[in-house]
């Protein structure tokens, strides 16, 4: 995964269980798009405070996903979907409209177990 991409999924999931002061410097550093210089001029704090701040939350977010596997299954279940949704297309038809129908069956029923 992209680290910004791997960065924003992890806020998305565990963002909330961040603090305030953490949340919002971690927003303006993968969100906003802002630099360390300027997130510290705005809140009056040090470079390396801001990089300390956003490492820290790297790590506990990183922490929760691997007690959690919250973003491990979405991506799983995301995948899916998008296999039953081309398997339930019919202009894709490789396979046999049986063998398809089964296959969805079968995918649903892996779906639902990871929920």
């Amino acid at each position: 995964m992209d680290r910004i991409y791997e960065q924003t999924m992890l806020y998305d999931f565990y963002g909330e269980l961040l603090t305030e002061h953490q949340r919002s410097i971690y927003e303006d550093a993968v969100y906003n798009d802002m630099s360390l210089g300027e997130i510290a001029e705005e809140r009056g704090i040090s470079r390396q405070g801001v990089h300390d701040i956003i490492r820290r939350c790297d790590r506990i977010l990183q922490g929760y996903e691997d007690k959690l596997h919250l973003v491990e299954r979405f991506a799983r279940a995301k995948e899916t979907v998008s296999e039953i949704r081309r398997l339930a297309d019919p202009a894709s038809a490789e396979t046999p409209e049986l063998e398809r129908l089964s296959r969805i069956g079968s995918l649903a029923r892996v779906l639902m177990d990871e929920l």
